[in-house]
Formats: C-alpha cells, sequence, structure tokens
C-alpha cells in the first residue's frame, strides 16, 4: 500500500504552524535545508556579526505555502535552501523582495534570478540509492538499475522511496527531470507508470536516503548530497546517477516587506562568502557556487554529472498544474 499525505493535510500543518508561539529573534529565517545544514551556516553569521538567528524548518512545499500566506503580515526575512523553482514559485506570487548581492560576482546564467528575486549558493542533482545488501538479497545478480526507465521493472513494484513532489523540492524536481528529459506527454506516460511502483511517499527529503540506507526500501529517488551523506555514515547504499538527471541551483530569498530588510541583506551578501558555504559544503556534501570553496572528498563534482538542460523557470511556472495532476495520477 502506497503511503503519502494528502494536500489537504499539508495545508493543515502549514497553517498550524502559523499559531506556534515563538520566541522573536532579530532576524528569522524559514530553512528548506535540513536543520544542521542550516545551522552551519547561520552559527558562522552568528560568529561574524553578532547578530542572533532564529530558524524555522520545514518542507519546501511547507515554507512556499506559509511565505505566500503570510505575504499580507510577513513574518520572515529569508528563506534559505531550497531547488530554485521553489523560488521561483514565490517570485510568481509576489512575496520576495528582489537583491543583487555585491558579494556574488562568480555566479552565473540560471544560478540566479536575472531580476535578483533569489540567488543561488549550491548546486542540486538528483540520484538513486541502493541498499545493495537488500537488493543482493531480492534480486541475486540482477545488473543494478543506472538509469531513469529501469525503475519501471516490475520486480521494483514497492521497494521504491521518494519524497511526495507537493511536500518536496527534491520529488518535485523529480517529476521536471522527467517531464522536461522526455517532454510533456512521454513525461508523464513515464510518472504513471513508476507511481504505482513507489512503495512510499514521505514529505521530508532526507527520508529516503535513510529509508533506503536501515533497509527498509531497496531503492530510492534523493539528491545526490543527501545520498552521499548516507554513505558516509556508513550504510550500506550505492549510489548511481542516472545519465540524463536534473539539477538546478539551491537558492537564498528575502521575503517581501519583512521585519529586518537590512539584516536580510546582510544574511544573503555572508552566505555567498567562502566561510558560509565552506561550513555548509563541508557538512551537506552539496556542490558550491563560490569557486573558493574546497570540494570535500565524499562530494560529487559537477563536472561528473551528465545533466539536462533544467529549465527552473519552466518548472516554477508549471508547479500548481504539475502537482494537481500528479494528485489525479495518484487518486
Amino acid at each position: 500500500m502506497r503511503r503519502r499525505a494528502p494536500l489537504a493535510l499539508l495545508l493543515a500543518v502549514v497553517l498550524g504552524l502559523g499559531a506556534t508561539t515563538l520566541a522573536q529573534g532579530p532576524l528569522l529565517v524559514y530553512s528548506i535545508i535540513q536543520e544542521q545544514d542550516a545551522a552551519a551556516i547561520t552559527t558562522a553569521f552568528t560568529a561574524a556579526t553578532g547578530i542572533e538567528v532564529q530558524t524555522i524548518r520545514a518542507s519546501g512545499g511547507e515554507i512556499v505555502a506559509r511565505v505566500i500566506a503570510e505575504g499580507n503580515a510577513p513574518r520572515a526575512d529569508v528563506v534559505l535552501g531550497g531547488a530554485s523553482n521553489l523560488h521561483i514559485a514565490m517570485t510568481n506570487a509576489g512575496v520576495l523582495d528582489p537583491y543583487f548581492s555585491d558579494a556574488a560576482p562568480f555566479l552565473e546564467g540560471n544560478q540566479r534570478d536575472p531580476d535578483g528575486y533569489w540567488t543561488g549558493f549550491y548546486l542540486t542533482a538528483l540520484g538513486i540509492g541502493i541498499n545493495e545488501e537488500r537488493y543482493r538479497q531480492a534480486y541475486g545478480d540482477k545488473p543494478l538499475p543506472v538509469t531513469w526507465e529501469d525503475l519501471l521493472d516490475p520486480d521494483f513494484a514497492g521497494e521504491i522511496v521518494m519524497t511526495d513532489p507537493i511536500a518536496s523540492s527534491t520529488a518535485y524536481l523529480f517529476l521536471q527531470t522527467q517531464l522536461q528529459r522526455l517532454g510533456w506527454d512521454d513525461g508523464w506516460e513515464y510518472l504513471e507508470a513508476l507511481a504505482p511502483r513507489v512503495g512510499q511517499f514521505p514529505t521530508s527529503g532526507s527520508a529516503p536516503p535513510r529509508m533506503v540506507g536501515t533497509g527498509e526500501y531497496i531503492l530510492g529517488v534523493a539528491f545526490v548530497h543527501s545520498l552521499s551523506s548516507t554513505i558516509v555514515q556508513g550504510f550500506p547504499v550505492t549510489l548511481v546517477v542516472p545519465p540524463g538527471t536534473g539539477g538546478e541551483a539551491g537558492a537564498v530569498s528575502i521575503v517581501a516587506g519583512g521585519p529586518n530588510p537590512d539584516l536580510a541583506r546582510q544574511f544573503v551578501d555572508f552566505v555567498m562568502g567562502v566561510d558560509a558555504q565552506q561550513a555548509f559544503t563541508d557538512i551537506a556534501l552539496t556542490t558550491p557556487l563560490n569557486p573558493d570553496v574546497a570540494l570535500p572528498e565524499a562530494a560529487i563534482a559537477r563536472a561528473s554529472i551528465d545533466m539536462i538542460d533544467f529549465d527552473a523557470d519552466l518548472a516554477g511556472s508549471q508547479r500548481e498544474e504539475t502537482l494537481r495532476r500528479w494528485e489525479s495520477t495518484l487518486d
């Protein structure tokens, strides 16, 4: 039985967050990246500036919904992390302020918004994690899946985990990767064939690497850096990066009308620097966009990944339509 959180429940969770009483800090960051990854950046920022930072962590879909819902009375100053298509969705909703950071002269083309509404600081890419111990127990000498099409093998039915695209930027990137790689019609044909083979759709992007690592599922779709972290932790996971994978810049943006716009701009400048990106990269194993940051040994260099020419603007503009159709695919 496939398990997923329905859209109505996710919206209820988002709205419920607003009822929580929070200690007021001078800078409030809504974080899409994991708690420990955000802490690497915010702790370094506080150490460098003396400015206190409060962080609220939620999935990409929850953060986007919350920022839009709070548009008339913004509470947060900054949205930290998450694929750029999420920031594009917030831009299109009119809830972000533009800012061109002078600290990021190294950014290229699609690594920042042309109008300044979001700024990239790391790269994401999708891969497949395989618990090879369980795989060999179940399938013997069967070759490992190495392409996206290999996931359609009927033998894998119920043994695949990926996050819910409504809640998670990881899974939404996966949907858009297939739609852009194959074209709209063929992409939906692929997704409609894959959906019944997925055993569970958790809401957190960190769940599939963990569930594959512990052997709850044999195969998982996740960000390459998350799977790499699972391997570093000693779990029996093999990482495969299929040809024609998707990836885009993970970004930071400023909430329009937030309480501390000057501090928000200072924070964005800091995120572009070596100290912040090195601290983040060392723990998250992402690919930094600042060229002066050293890539950890366990991270995968961008040059070794065969990526499609991913159109983040298209992904952002198609978000509502894509998620509605995905919901109907699962019903």
